[in-house]
C-alpha cells in the first residue's frame, strides 16, 4: 500500500495525530488509517523513537500495537467507543509526559552534585576582598634608628566571618617616597622579620606572623576560637589540612589552616600598600620554607608584580607523605582520601600555577624535604604563557640556597622595579647515549657566549628525591652545547641528571630535571663499578667543608660550620653502599682533643674522642657502636645507611679537625 495515501478521518479519531504521523513517516514507517502498516516494523522502531521524541510517544504506539488491526490497518470498533478510548489514551499520554519530564529533570541532580568538581584556587578566592573592613591599627612599638623607621603593630583581618588580629612589622628608610613594597613571609613555626638588606636597598618591607601562639612569644597573630586551627603549634591547636582538628576529613577547602594563612597575607599586602612611603604599583614578595609554599597563592594576586619562593613546592601532601615518588618502579598511586582530593585541587601551591599572574622565581635544594623537586619543576610546564618564571636548584642542598639566593635581588629589580636585567631564557636538556652506549647529559643554554660555567650533576636509581646522592660530572663544550658523561652501574635503573648554568651576570638558571632508563634509549652499557673508596672522587658531596691539602700532601677537608656540622649523603649512591660486614674507616688530623657526635641515618649515633697528635691518625667504626636513640639498640650493619654526619659535642670545635680517606674495610 502507498504510504502517501491521504490521511482519513479514522486516522485522526483512532490513531496518530498529524505531527505524530509525520514523525513516524520520517522514520520510514508507513502509516495507514492512523496506524503503522506493520506492527513488527513499529517494534523495531520504538527504541529509537523513545530516544529521540520521548518515551510517551513510544508507549502510546506500544498500546495501539496490541489492538486488533486488519490488513488495511483499521479498527473494528464503534466510532464513539473508539473516540472515548482515544481521548483516554491522550490524557494518559499527557500525564505520562509530565511525569517523565519531572523524572528527567530531577534524576540528574544527585549525579551532578556527586560529580561536581572541587573549586579551583581562582574560584575559591574570587569573592574574597582583602580590603574589607577597618584595619583597627594598634601600634605596639615604633622608633627611628640609624636612618630606618620601624613599627610593630596589630591589624584586623576578616576571614570567614571572624576577626583575626594580625601582628605586623614594618621597616623603611626615613625620608623615602614612592618606595617599592616587599612582603616577607616566614617559614614553619617562624617569626615575622623584615629583610634588612632590602630595607637598606630602599624597599619598604613588611613581615607578619601567621604562626599564632607558641612558646613565650609576647606578640603573635591572635586567632579567634572558631579559627584556632590557624595556630601552627600542635600544643595550642595544630594545623588542619586534609583532616580537621577532630580527625575528620574536611569537606570544604576553607576548613584548612592554609586558607586562613592565604587570607592573612593578602590582608597584610593591603596594609603594606596603604603605607605613605609605598608605591602601590610596585609590590613584590618573598617567602622562605613554608612561606615559599604560601607564595604560590600570593602570586595569583594581581597587585603583586613578582615573587621569589624559597622551597615550598613538590607536593608534600599525599605524594611525599605516602612516598608516591614520580619515578617509583612500579609507579602506584594509593587511593586518596576525600580531604586529600580537596586540598590537591584547591589548596596546594601546585594547584595555583595555572592562575599565577606574578613573575615567579623558585629557589630550591636538590635534597630539600619539601616533596620531590622534580614534581616541583613539573609545575612550570603549566604556567600561563605570558607570565615570566625561572628556577635554580642548589645541588645537594636541603634548606640551602647560598649559591643561588642572589638571584632574588636581580629578579625583583627586573620585574618590580622595571630595571634592565638580562635574564637568560630557559635552557634545553636531554639524556642520550653516546657512540659507545654510555649515558650522557646534553645541555643547550640560551646565550651560550655569556655562559660563565656549567655544572652538571647526576644520580642513580633512588626515586626519593631528598635521599639521592648527586655526583658531579665534568662537562665539555661542543659548539653551542655542553656534554657530560654519566656512567651507570645498571642500564635497567633510572639515571637522573640536571645542570646549573652560571652566566657572566652571576645569574644561575637550572635545566629541567631529566630522567631516563638507559636500556630504553638504545644499546646502553654499564661502565661503572661499586667502590669501597668513598674519597676517590673528592669531597664535593660533603656539606659545609673546605677541601685542602693536609700534612704529608694528603687531600682532605676541614668542616667550616661548627653549628651545623658536616655530612654527606653519598652512601645513598649504590656505587658506595657498604659491603656486608664492613666497618667505616677514615683518617683525621687534629692538634687539640675534641669530642664529636657522629650520626648515621639520622637516628643512630656515637661519641667519638678525637685525640691530639702532630700526625695523621686513623679510626674505624663498627656498626654496633652506634645506638638508635629511639629503641636504644645497636645498629646492625652499614649497608642500609645512606648518610653520615659529624657535629661537635658542646665545648668542642669541629672546625679544628681535618678528615680524609673515608673507605669501607672488612
Amino acid at each position: 500500500m502507498n504510504c502517501d495515501t491521504k490521511t482519513s478521518h479514522t486516522q485522526h479519531s483512532l490513531g496518530t495525530k498529524k505531527w505524530e504521523t509525520k514523525k513516524l513517516r520520517s522514520h520510514g514507517i508507513c502509516v495507514v488509517g492512523g496506524l503503522p502498516k506493520d506492527s513488527v516494523d513499529l517494534k523495531k522502531r520504538v527504541p529509537s523513537l523513545s530516544r529521540r521524541y520521548g518515551r510517551s510517544l513510544a508507549l502510546h504506539y506500544r498500546f495501539l500495537k496490541r489492538r486488533h488491526v486488519n490488513s488495511r490497518g483499521v479498527f473494528y470498533q464503534n466510532p464513539w467507543t473508539a473516540h472515548q478510548q482515544r481521548r483516554s489514551i491522550y490524557i494518559q499520554v499527557k500525564m505520562m509526559k509530565s511525569i517523565l519530564l519531572c523524572v528527567q529533570l530531577l534524576a540528574p541532580l544527585p549525579t551532578l552534585h556527586a560529580a561536581e568538581p572541587f573549586p579551583t584556587p581562582a574560584a575559591l578566592w574570587k569573592d574574597y576582598d582583602p580590603n574589607q573592613g577597618a584595619f583597627k591599627e594598634e601600634i605596639v612599638k615604633q622608633e627611628t634608628r640609624d636612618g630606618i623607621f620601624s613599627r610593630d603593630s596589630y591589624i584586623s583581618a576578616y576571614v570567614l566571618g571572624e576577626e583575626i588580629r594580625v601582628y605586623c612589622r614594618y621597616k623603611v628608610k626615613t625620608g623615602v617616597e614612592k618606595a617599592p613594597g616587599l612582603l616577607v613571609v616566614h617559614g614553619w613555626m617562624g617569626a615575622a622579620e623584615p629583610d634588612r638588606k632590602f630595607v637598606e636597598d630602599g624597599w619598604a618591607v613588611m613581615a607578619h606572623d601567621y604562626c599564632g601562639k607558641t612558646g613565650t612569644r609576647p606578640h603573635f597573630t591572635k586567632y579567634p576560637e572558631r579559627l584556632r586551627h590557624g595556630n601552627m603549634d600542635r600544643t595550642v591547636a595544630g594545623p588542619a589540612r586534609a583532616q580537621d582538628l577532630d580527625g575528620k576529613q574536611i569537606t570544604d577547602p576553607k576548613q584548612t589552616s592554609d586558607y586562613l594563612w592565604y587570607a592573612i597575607q593578602r590582608r597584610v599586602l593591603s596594609y603594606l600598600e596603604q603605607q605613605k612611603e609605598v608605591d602601590r604599583t610596585r609590590l613584590g614578595a618573598t617567602g622562605y620554607s613554608y612561606g615559599g609554599t604560601l607564595m604560590w597563592n600570593l602570586a595569583t594576586d594581581p597587585r603583586v608584580k613578582a615573587v621569589a619562593a624559597y622551597f615550598g613546592i613538590g607536593y608534600n601532601d599525599y605524594y611525599r607523605d605516602k612516598q608516591v615518588w614520580l619515578y617509583n618502579v612500579p609507579y602506584v598511586e594509593p587511593p586518596k582520601s576525600s580531604g586529600e582530593e580537596i586540598i590537591l585541587a584547591s589548596i596546594v601551591p601546585e594547584a595555583h600555577v595555572p592562575f599565577i599572574t606574578a613573575a615567579t622565581l623558585f629557589l630550591n635544594g636538590s635534597n630539600d624535604h619539601h616533596g620531590g623537586h622534580e614534581r616541583g619543576l613539573e609545575s612550570f610546564k603549566k604556567f600561563p604563557k605570558n607570565v615570566p618564571w625561572s628556577f635554580a636548584i642548589q645541588a645537594r642542598g636541603h634548606h640551602d640556597t647560598e649559591k643561588i639566593g642572589h638571584n632574588t635581588k636581580f629578579w625583583l629589580e627586573k620585574h618590580v622595579l622595571g630595571k634592565h636585567v638580562a635574564w637568560p631564557e630557559h635552557p634545553s636538556s636531554e639524556i642520550r647515549l653516546d657512540a659507545e652506549g654510555v649515558p650522557e647529559l646534553v645541555i643547550t643554554p640560551a646565550s651560550p657566549d655569556t655562559v660563565h660555567k656549567v655544572e652538571m650533576y647526576y644520580a642513580l636509581k633512588n626515586p626519593c628525591s631528598y635521599a639521592r646522592a648527586w655526583r658531579d660530572t665534568s662537562s665539555v663544550r661542543q659548539g653551542q652545547q655542553w656534554i657530560g658523561k654519566m656512567p651507570v652501574l645498571n642500564v635497567d635503573d633510572y639515571v637522573f641528571g640536571y645542570a646549573n648554568i652560571t652566566y657572566d651576570t652571576t645569574i644561575v638558571r637550572s635545566t629541567d630535571f631529566n630522567a631516563a632508563i638507559p636500556a630504553k634509549l638504545g644499546k646502553a652499557v654499564a661502565t661503572d663499578k661499586p667502590s669501597s673508596d668513598l674519597s676517590g672522587s673528592g669531597y664535593s658531596a660533603w656539606s659545609n667543608i673546605a677541601e685542602l691539602e693536609g700534612p704529608k700532601g694528603i687531600q682532605g677537608f676541614r668542616p667550616t660550620n661548627n653549628g651545623r656540622g658536616s655530612g654527606t649523603e653519598q652512601l645513598h649512591d649504590p656505587k658506595w653502599q657498604a659491603p656486608a660486614g664492613s666497618r667505616l674507616s677514615f683518617k683525621f688530623y687534629c692538634t687539640e682533643p675534641q669530642t664529636l657526635i657522629f650520626t648515621a641515618a639520622d637516628h643512630n649515633s656515637v661519641e667519638l674522642e678525637i685525640t691530639a697528635s702532630d700526625d695523621w691518625q686513623e679510626m674505624s667504626i663498627a656498626p654496633e657502636r652506634l645506638i638508635n636513640r629511639f629503641n636504644q639498640k645497636p645498629m646492625s650493619h652499614w649497608s642500609s645507611v645512606g648518610k653520615i654526619h659529624f657535629l661537635p659535642k658542646p665545648g668542642s670545635d669541629l672546625t679544628k679537625v681535618i678528615f680524609a680517606d673515608f673507605k669501607w674495610v672488612p
